[in-house]
């Protein structure tokens, strides 16, 4: 089977309390990846809770951000009429990377979204400890950094794991 695993791309992280002007330009890419691709699609949702800035991650980022049931933790509207294609499915993780990843019968792995030098990268890394002989893809028009320096760098971390970048 063939995945397409679609990371975060939130209002919070879009356009919200996290806003990202890179992330904003890369919808249409997502999109299109979205459109060609043949396979199951899951888009993963960052969720946290209403005492997310009590948590170690709020301490380390003081910005509330994705809390469960506000519309920052919502798939942007331009991404959200797909959630109900079949084959597409969501899946909210706690933490940046998704460590309980469990594929029925994988034979290759594309990612796409944003953060790439935190989710993205979090996710492609736990995927390839997990399934070791599956390609992973990241499609790098189609992930958003915080910086272009950050989003090249960590492209380059996924490359030396074997990740492929396209």
């Amino acid at each position: 089977m063939h995945y397409l695993i679609v990371v975060d791309m939130q209002e919070d992280f879009v356009r919200g309390s996290l806003a990202n002007e890179v992330a904003v330009g890369i919808i249409n890419n997502v999109k299109k990846v979205i459109d060609t691709h043949k396979g199951n699609i899951i888009f993963t949702l960052d969720t946290h809770d209403k005492n997310y800035l009590e948590t170690q991650e709020g301490h380390k980022l003081p910005i509330a951000h994705t809390i469960k049931g506000t519309d920052g933790h919502k798939i942007i509207a331009e991404l959200s009429g797909y959630l109900s294609k079949p084959d597409v499915s969501t899946l909210e993780k706690k933490c940046f990377g998704y460590y309980d990843w469990n594929l029925a019968n994988p034979i290759q792995v594309t990612i796409v979204g944003t953060v790439t030098e935190i989710c993205v990268v979090s996710n492609a890394m736990i995927l390839k400890a997990k399934y070791p002989e599956v390609p992973i893809r990241v499609v790098a028009n189609a992930c958003a950094g915080l910086s272009p320096e950050n989003h090249k760098a960590a492209l380059a971390v996924m490359t030396s794991c074997q990740i492929e970048i396209i």
